[in-house]
């Protein structure tokens, strides 16, 4: 089935503020039969005491909680108004943040039963006085946020991957989201800080470690090609190591533009059957 299983939507406060209707428009015209809408998910009220930063790491980093309603009812009127051009799916791009696993559960409860399909992301992670970094919210954040491991990038993947590890494992209720997002995301500047090195043994293990939990659990991983038109980063999540080891574990990879505009609609689906990642 030719889909896009990770886009956005005008709710998203870091995105375009383009219309979805015309983004859902965009794949009905690629001949896409399915559609998944994944906006991000609201940040734990008091997330900010945990966090360092950019102010706008966290103020934008996703819709707020009086605008799920909105965003669900407008999502579920397009369903409706499409239903007969493309399959719709309506979900949300879930941050998995250490010790705020409970307000994560508490969300998912609520709005899960409104939802079909969503997808479980690591944006943030500790670094710098044991405080919450944005992964991928500009080179100076990640710098002083991740300033200890720069010179030695095994052990920041492994920081980051210990983090993938956890939010695979978290409790999140029947509701959990289904889907791993670009668990490569670590690499979104990799090239600014020559962070391109194939993952050691050590992380391999880890990573194996993480898939082989995937896999028991019946979920999927993100095929998100949007870390290809990344200037810092030009290769796509979660990299050639990560896939292949997903796909010999016979994990299925789900297609993701991760569009946050019109145009990213499809952002590289010329580019699957070439480089075999189906």
């Amino acid at each position: 089935m030719l889909m896009d299983g990770h886009t956005h939507t005008e709710f998203c406060p870091h995105g375009s503020r383009e219309p979805v209707e015309k983004m859902i428009q965009r794949a009905i015209g690629l001949g896409m039969e399915k559609y998944c809408i994944t906006e991000h998910a609201p940040l734990p009220p008091d997330f900010t005491e945990s966090y360092e930063g950019s102010e706008d790491g966290v103020s934008e980093a996703s819709i707020r909680l009086d605008e799920v309603e909105p965003y669900l009812k407008q999502m579920k009127s397009l369903q409706s108004k499409y239903s007969d051009q493309i399959q719709i799916s309506i979900g949300f791009e879930v941050d998995y943040l250490e010790g705020f696993e409970d307000f994560t559960r508490r969300f998912l409860e609520e709005y899960g039963p409104q939802t079909q399909e969503s997808i479980l992301s690591v944006h943030f992670m500790k670094g710098t006085d044991n405080k919450f970094w944005c992964v991928d919210n500009g080179v100076d954040d990640f710098t002083n946020g991740f300033k200890q491991w720069l010179n030695d990038p095994q052990a920041l993947f492994e920081q980051y991957y210990q983090t993938v590890a956890k939010s695979v494992d978290a409790d999140l209720s029947k509701y959990r989201p289904q889907r791993i997002g670009h668990m490569s995301l670590i690499r979104k500047y990799q090239d600014h800080f020559k962070i391109t090195e194939d993952l050691d043994q050590q992380n391999l293990d880890l990573v194996m470690k993480i898939l082989t939990t995937v896999k028991q659990q019946q979920r999927e991983l993100d095929l998100n090609l949007a870390g290809l038109y990344k200037p810092l980063c030009n290769d796509f999540y979660p990299g050639k190591q990560v896939l292949s080891m997903a796909q010999q574990l016979g994990i299925p990879a789900v297609y993701g533009s991760d569009a946050h505009d019109i145009e990213s609609v499809g952002h590289g689906l010329h580019l699957l059957k070439s480089l075999k990642f189906y």
